[in-house]
């Protein structure tokens, strides 16, 4: 391959882009996001790996007449982001099919369907709607969906995933579903009756239908800087040909990486033989607060009849943990309410009974979400060794005044929801992800969300979010080495075009002393109010180029 000039360079960083990977590409004039030299300009990538970061003129030195040369024309070179929480396939069928997510009223909503209905044949997949934030206070009722579909089978999921509108026609091919716990007539279906409707309605994906759906959100992925995705599957989400087929896709096309959860309790044997990293993800111990079957310790505000539902008690979740441990696997659990952290913790106590301390801890498992956290559970993190794997965009979303979580909980529990500054202050490994479809693949905007929450108290420095949205995610998978840029270490990386370079957090303790605007610590984004967001040039997974942009 012949050396470019600079000029041809600068052209690849902005054109259509090749997914082949140079034999020696070196990155020059920019700025690079590295602990081995805080000051670097240039990075050097051999393969796979990260040979060199340093200045121009020392990477050039080094480079001993690389095979490319990109100039990088003073933009930020920093780790990709890993999601730690997403559901590919459904995440795609989104992209490519109805998204109601941001529709601003139940009418809309179902103006959308009637539009989509005539324009699409077959099964409607529809996703992202959220009645807190509609004017009629409502979701939609089943009568509804048949006026706007017809005889047509139609599957709305709700923004959360744990609760679904479903038309006649959809409900009719569902065995036994009236007697479901969750079922209800003319209301969304939740619990069982969520999960059997979900999965009839998923089986309408064809193969092809998925394949294309899973290549929709790593492109997607891609486009926004991530270079690896912790897919959460299970026998009640996507089933085993879902999540087999996407590892077998993710292993065989270019794109960020995909390390997959399969969520079946007692499973961890299975799991390791479905080419899974871990034993959990979406392992659920309760619901979610929007559909109101997130497990409380007291009942909603908004309905004193429910405190939500407990899928699972501490017997279940030790008994689960210790058949991860016995086998080498990862554990994890979906737990957002207090109630259902509550029993995760218990489960965590009555395993490490079992197994012992050390072995329980030396695994890393997960407690996905997180959210209503006080200090005796937090407590119980750090005692297990456990990771928080967070999701700062639904506090963004859902949180502050007149927000979803103040009217699920009230305003008092309300604040006290994703405590990240008391999670960071005392040690518990952060991982951030965005529960796709759940909310949106944005990683600078979760980022922002967790350094600028509504309730400032729980808000952590933009370096502490930046690391756990990167190198937390591969400290998730128990690989310590991930998510740095320094000589020797995997070279996925994502380059940004940004406006402004500040040292952190105001309030950061560096940024208060510091005289030298470098002065050894390196920039990130602006991400404050008012701020552009970053824009994605190129991302770089394993060396090889899956993503430019202009």
């Amino acid at each position: 391959m012949t050396r470019p000039t600079r000029s041809d360079a600068g052209r690849e960083l902005s054109g259509a882009g090749s997914t082949m990977t140079s034999m020696a590409t070196l990155y020059r004039n920019g700025e690079v996001y590295s602990p081995a030299d805080p000051f670097a300009t240039a990075l050097l990538v051999e393969g796979d790996r990260v040979l060199f970061v340093g200045s121009d003129d020392a990477a050039e030195a080094a480079a001993f007449g690389a095979d490319e040369v990109v100039d990088l024309a003073g933009a930020l070179v920093v780790p990709g982001f890993v999601d730690a929480h997403v559901h590919t396939t459904q995440t795609g069928i989104g992209l490519l099919g109805l998204d109601l997510a941001g529709t601003p009223s139940l009418t809309a909503a179902l103006d959308a369907l009637a539009r989509h209905v005539a324009a699409h044949p077959g099964v409607v997949l529809g996703h992202g709607w959220d009645e807190t934030a509609w004017p009629e206070g409502r979701p939609p009722t089943t009568a509804e969906l048949d006026r706007a579909a017809g005889d047509r089978p139609v599957y709305l999921a709700r923004v959360d995933v744990h609760s679904a509108a479903a038309s006649s026609a959809l409900r009719s091919t569902v065995p036994g579903l009236t007697g479901l716990p969750g079922y209800d007539a003319e209301q969304p279906v939740t619990r069982d009756a969520h999960h059997a409707v979900r999965g009839i309605a998923l089986a309408s994906v064809t193969p092809a239908q998925r394949a294309d759906a899973q290549r929709a959100t790593r492109a997607h992925a891609a486009a926004r800087g991530i270079v690896a995705l912790h897919e959460c599957g299970g026998p009640d989400i996507g089933g085993e040909d879902d999540f087999t087929g996407l590892l077998a896709l993710a292993a065989e096309e270019p794109g960020p990486d995909v390390y997959g959860y399969w969520g079946e309790w007692r499973a961890a044997a299975k799991a390791r033989e479905l080419g899974a990293v871990g034993a959990g993800g979406d392992l659920y111990v309760d619901g979610a607060l929007g559909s109101r079957t997130a497990a409380l310790s007291t009942p909603y505000a908004d309905d004193a009849g429910t405190s939500g539902h407990l899928y699972a008690d501490a017997d279940q979740i030790a008994e689960h943990l210790v058949d991860s441990v016995r086998h080498g696997t990862q554990a994890g659990f979906h737990a957002i309410g207090d109630r259902a952290l509550a029993a995760v913790a218990e489960g965590f106590a009555l395993a490490a009974g079992t197994v012992g301390l050390d072995r329980l801890r030396v695994g890393r498992h997960r407690v996905e979400h997180a959210s209503m956290l006080d200090t005796a559970l937090i407590k119980a993190l750090v005692n297990h060794g456990a990771v928080a794997s967070m999701q700062p965009a639904f506090e963004a979303a859902w949180g502050g005044p007149g927000g979803m979580y103040v009217q699920r909980l009230g305003a008092e529990r309300a604040e006290t929801l994703n405590p990240y500054a008391a999670l960071a202050g005392v040690g518990v490994p952060l991982a951030f992800g965005s529960d796709a479809p759940v909310s949106p693949l944005d990683p600078w905007g979760t980022v922002r969300a967790a350094a600028f929450p509504h309730h400032p108290r729980h808000a952590i420095s933009v370096r502490a979010a930046f690391a756990a949205h990167t190198r937390g995610g591969w400290r998730a998978l128990g690989r310590d080495d991930g998510g740095m840029l320094v000589p020797g270490a995997v070279a996925s990386f994502a380059v940004w075009a940004v406006e402004e370079l500040v040292i952190q957090a105001p309030d950061d303790r560096v940024a208060r002393w510091s005289t030298d605007p470098r002065a050894g610590v390196q920039g990130l984004p602006a991400l404050g109010e008012g701020a552009t967001p970053p824009r994605c040039l190129r991302t770089v997974v394993r060396g090889s180029t899956v993503f430019t942009g202009e």
